[in-house]
């Protein structure tokens, strides 16, 4: 049998159990925390429209609702609080909220409230008032100019697209090839004098801008402008990270493909013409000699046009006499001087022959 315990050890165990019911009740309330965003950013973009965002899908367990009003209301058609009607959503899940420039109310306090119910639990974001002339974020300079003056001065220019330009107030930075740093300078209007160069240096310029003091209490700058270069040979020097890839883009690319199919098209046009220069035709010669055989009828001196005095001149001017030859028959009791024996030497051939007889077998009749 157990026996009772004392009144200081009762005392010692009922601590150390409020204790642990502190702790647990401690985690529960920070893992509710966990789950539930603790604030809303709410940023106006030029005075053109209002985001308000609370998360992301990675962080956020349940889909938030957002309900704003204005003290005083808008009109008395919206007195009361309104719900969201364009809600931002990254895979279903609420993340904030766009509201068009009819919704938007400056220099009039601001409520939002954003509550969501997960697991029978009511997740809420306290309540928030904000001023949105404090929440603007104007869009970046354009047109940026740069002229040079005398005495070695340059005078940067641009333009803004904010509706009231009048309520901006500017940042330029630069800085030259040869700088590892950027030189930054406040400016209230739209221009910005340089007031010395080095003309072998290579200059960039970026401008930024915010609403001034005068229309609101921000810290929200615009983004950095579209820079502008200035500078010795300031189309293909500077840092590699200063070089406007838009430019090569939009403009280089497209133009040097230009070039190619314009040079392509030419030469399809003008195909016969490389290829023959290219691979020359072989030459065939009869095609020379169509004329002697087709037209002159093989008449060369007329073909190759001798004139036809030189044509006569070269026939020949005289003729020649026939010359007729004949055998006579032998006459009746003569013998054939080959058949009649040899003379004795020493006597002459006319003594032994027979007067009349002739010493030829054939006559000869010429004219």
């Amino acid at each position: 049998m157990d026996s009772p315990l004392s009144p200081s050890s009762a005392r010692k165990e009922a601590g150390m159990f409020l204790t642990l019911i502190v702790l647990l009740s401690g985690r529960s309330q920070r893992a509710m925390a966990g789950q539930s965003p603790q604030d809303v950013e709410c940023i106006l973009f030029n005075d053109e429209y209002l985001t308000c965002t609370w998360g992301s899908k990675e962080t956020l367990t349940a889909n938030y609702s957002l309900y704003y009003w204005y003290i005083p209301p808008r009109d008395e058609n919206h007195t009361a609080a309104e719900e969201c009607k364009r809600y931002l959503q990254e895979g279903g899940i609420n993340t904030g909220c766009w509201f068009n420039h009819n919704e938007i109310i400056q220099f009039r306090p601001f409520y939002i409230h954003v509550n969501a119910s997960h697991g029978g639990r009511s997740l809420v974001i306290p309540t928030k008032v904000m001023k949105l002339q404090d929440l603007v974020k104007p869009a970046p300079p354009v047109n940026l100019t740069i002229q040079n003056l005398s005495n070695n001065q340059l005078q940067l220019t641009w333009d803004s697209i904010y509706a009231k330009p009048h309520c901006l107030e500017y940042a330029v930075k630069y800085r030259s090839n040869q700088d590892t740093s950027w030189t930054e300078h406040l400016v209230s209007g739209k221009i910005f004098s340089f007031p010395s160069v080095d003309y072998e240096k290579y200059y960039t310029f970026y401008v930024k801008s915010k609403i001034n003091q005068y229309c609101g209490t921000t810290q929200l700058w615009s983004e950095w402008s579209v820079p502008v270069f200035w500078g010795n040979n300031a189309t293909d020097k500077g840092p590699a990270e200063e070089q406007a890839p838009w430019f090569w883009i939009h403009v280089v690319l497209p133009t040097a493909s230009l070039m190619l199919f314009l040079v392509l098209v030419i030469l399809l046009i003008r195909m016969e013409r490389v290829w023959i220069i290219l691979m020359p035709r072989i030459p065939n010669p009869s095609k020379n000699f169509d004329e002697l055989f087709n037209t002159h009828q093989g008449n060369f001196p007329e073909w190759a046009g001798v004139s036809k005095d030189v044509v006569e001149s070269l026939k020949p001017n005289y003729s020649e006499s026939f010359c007729y030859v004949s055998e006579l028959p032998p006459k009746e009791g003569s013998t054939p001087l080959w058949e009649k024996p040899r003379a004795p030497l020493g006597r002459s051939p006319a003594s032994s022959s027979s007067p009349g007889l002739s010493l030829f077998k054939n006559s000869y009749v010429g004219v």
